[in-house]
């Protein structure tokens, strides 16, 4: 037990609740468990009457270990009728989206009815209309949504998306190698983290992160102050602090002892401990972490079938019972208002999770990086994949 006391309250409590875990990483890319209710690889062929297709990140959705199922789309396929298909297809967002571009140009199936983009990415999908707008009378649940989450600025009156979850991002460790924990940037590039320390490709988390650590409001960031961070991470990589640029198979490094430390996501970290017999662990850096949400959407091209199970199926996911099954899984933060009183139910030490329903203290710890023009989306992502080599 002694690994066990050096955790955080946070992750001893998420290791304590019983609610099944399984870390889907298996799988090459990132793919791990795709394909348990559907055939392995991207989602293809057009939706059937009776089926839903949808395009998700890897740790993502409960899993049952023992039945290799995932609960809640058991449970939304048994009420409905309608098959999930689904696909941990989701590795970092503009790979994912690399994949589909040519098909939503041409307005061919993409071979999912929803997707699940971080809103940076959906508001490019708006804004090149690859997206449908919801039949609201599809989708009652719609209310539940927070009111924090009720108006982001690149779907207002929210037609188009809706939150699936709420990521943190900050420090991720391994407890055995960081005992003392990390909490700053001095912290993550500590002599024993040399050449085993990944960041996320996602460049809003970790350029976020860093920006944070040099004591910049990631909210007014301005270009000297973004590309200044970026050198620093340049030379953190050529110096051999850094070993990698990486999407979700982060975890898959963490795992294998390859990296010991990370600019990660809270839920991964947490389900990893959980999986792990308490090996990681995750905290909001003392100069602030970044907070994003994922967004359940409907590509332009779905067919109006594939819409309307979609519809039917995000609908679903905004019932606060449903919506608590998850968030006891993923153990990100929660967007559905009555899931925390649900979760009180089935895991009562989770109720309480500042990372799943965070109060206005943790809240305001947490900052969201500004949108950027497309130019500025262009150059700046440039600047950070030529910081990667690429």
């Amino acid at each position: 037990m002694a690994k066990e006391r050096s955790l955080s309250p946070e992750a001893r409590s998420i290791l304590g609740t019983q609610i099944s875990r399984r870390a889907v990483l298996a799988g090459a890319g990132g793919v791990g468990a795709a394909g348990l209710l559907a055939a392995c690889g991207g989602g293809d062929g057009a939706s059937a009457e009776n089926t839903v297709r949808w395009g998700n990140w890897p740790l993502y959705l409960d899993f049952d270990e023992e039945s290799k199922t995932y609960p809640t789309l058991v449970k939304f396929s048994e009420q409905t009728g309608i098959e999930a298909k689904y696909f941990e297809d989701y590795n970092d967002n503009d790979e994912f989206y690399g994949k589909v571009q040519a098909q939503l140009k041409l307005g061919e199936d993409i071979g999912y009815d929803v997707v699940t983009p971080t809103d940076w990415m959906a508001a490019r999908w708006i804004r090149l209309g690859y997206t449908q707008k919801f039949d609201a009378a599809n989708i009652p649940n719609k209310v539940n949504i927070l009111d924090s989450l009720a108006s982001p600025s690149y779907d207002p009156n929210r037609e188009s998306t809706l939150t699936w979850q709420g990521i943190m991002g900050g420090f991720g460790w391994n407890v055995e190698k960081n005992p003392k924990g990390i909490r700053t940037l001095d912290d993550l590039f500590a002599p024993q983290n040399k050449g085993k320390i990944v960041v996320l490709s996602e460049m809003r988390d970790t350029i976020g992160v860093i920006l944070l650590g040099q004591g910049v409001d990631i909210t007014k960031v301005t270009e000297d102050e973004y590309m200044n961070a970026v050198d620093f991470m340049a030379k953190k990589i050529s110096d051999g602090w850094i070993r990698g640029v990486k999407g979700n198979e982060y975890a898959e490094d963490l795992t294998s002892g390859d990296a010991t430390a990370v600019i990660g996501w809270s839920g991964d970290m947490f389900i990893l401990a959980s999986e792990n017999e308490g090996k990681f662990d995750f905290a909001i850096p003392e100069s602030g972490g970044t907070i994003s949400g994922d967004n359940l959407i409907i590509p332009s091209t779905a067919s109006a079938t594939g819409k309307a199970n979609g519809e039917k199926m995000i609908n679903y996911y905004y019932e606060p019972a449903v919506a608590a099954e998850v968030a006891a899984y993923v153990n990100y933060v929660c967007p559905v208002k009555g899931a925390q009183a649900e979760m009180e139910k089935i895991a009562p030490e989770l109720a309480t999770s500042e990372y799943i329903f965070p109060t206005e203290k943790t809240a305001s710890r947490l900052n969201v990086f500004r949108s950027l023009t497309p130019d500025e989306e262009t150059k700046w992502a440039e600047a950070f994949q030529q910081a990667q080599g690429n």
